[in-house]
């Protein structure tokens, strides 16, 4: 039996730009169609394909391990099940969510039993998922579940963060898709110190054992300013700080979170911690959503996507820009190296 362990690549949401952008993977990068499959609905991706220039060849397989005996330029699919019609273009559906869903949970298994080395996810649409009836705001929470599920554990016992990334700038998060007034009740010692261990542990993990250098961002203006603008860096940030520098972690801060970003970028951080999504996501995306790539940190597996959504308003036309997605391909590919 073969051993063979390609990378996974979910279509993502089938009425947006996901399955575009994932088959011009294949026309720029043919030499991929041994490393990589395909996870998804067939006439999907073959109305893709149509969109992004005409004729690819798709190559369906029975199991991942099936792509190592493919010729190069083709689209090796696993395919999930059929879906009853074509969805629209850049419209919410449930049945585009199901889809999309059905694509998520395969890939997520097959990385879980080991069958698959890496996990990339294109893009979703949250709205589709909630009508499809998947009780996960997103694809963090998702995989947190049905890893957690796999190991016999809640989603509270497999503590995730996401960590966006490009060239210039990593940064991970304490808090993901909630409100802001919840994220910002979730910025406790406990919640800021497993952030930091979660992300040290992740570097360590990925980059031959080196200690990271971690930038801890405040929550308020100035980082409270010594409590003039509010106290959670004194009670929250800086004792979870001094936590996990007694743990070996090399932890510093909490900063000016309207600087510490460019400090990180001029070299003297590796990462910074943000207090919550926008705070983080707005310094890396505004640096250019082509390169970027967004991974799940604290997973029992691979897990990279692009930093960008479903971009409705594209879908359908051809024009979707496929280096992000081929960003986070290639960044899954050197983390499971």
């Amino acid at each position: 039996m073969s051993t063979h362990r390609p990378l996974a690549l979910t279509m993502g949401d089938p009425a947006g730009i996901g399955p575009e952008i994932v088959t011009q993977v294949f026309r720029l990068r043919p030499d991929w169609s041994r490393d990589c499959v395909v996870v998804g609905e067939l006439a999907t991706l073959r109305r893709a394909a149509a969109a992004t220039g005409g004729l690819l060849p798709v190559a369906v397989v029975e199991r991942p391990a099936d792509v190592a005996t493919l010729p190069p330029g083709c689209l090796p699919l696993w395919p999930t099940a059929a879906l009853p019609a074509p969805v629209p273009w850049g419209q919410v559906g449930a049945l585009a969510g199901r889809a999309a869903a059905d694509a998520i949970e395969r890939a997520a298994q097959a990385a879980l039993r080991g069958d698959v080395a890496a996990l990339v996810t294109a893009p979703i649409h949250k709205e589709a998922l909630a009508a499809a009836g998947v009780d996960h705001p997103g694809h963090t929470e998702y995989l947190q579940a049905l890893a957690a599920a796999h190991l016999g554990r809640t989603p509270a016992e497999l503590p995730v963060r996401m960590m966006l990334s490009n060239d210039e700038l990593r940064t991970v998060l304490v808090s993901i898709h909630v409100s802001l007034r919840e994220a910002i009740e979730r910025v406790t010692p406990a919640r800021v110190l497993e952030t930091l261990q979660i992300t040290d542990r992740h570097f360590r993990q990925r980059g031959a054992g080196r200690r990271c250098r971690i930038a801890v961002a405040g929550l308020n203006p100035h980082a409270g300013e010594g409590g003039l603008f509010g106290r959670e860096e004194i009670e929250a940030i800086a004792p979870a700080v001094a936590q996990a520098r007694a743990e070996g972690i090399d932890a510093h801060g909490p900063y000016a979170p309207d600087t510490v970003f460019m400090r990180a970028r001029e070299g003297a951080f590796d990462v910074v911690i943000a207090m919550y999504h926008d705070q983080g996501l707005i310094p890396v995306k505004y640096l250019g959503l082509a390169h970027g790539v967004n991974t799940t940190l604290g997973l029992p597996f691979v897990r990279t996507s692009p930093d960008h959504g479903t971009a409705f308003d594209l879908a359908g036309t051809g024009r979707a820009d496929p280096s992000s997605l081929i960003a986070a391909i290639e960044a899954a590919r050197q983390a499971q190296a």
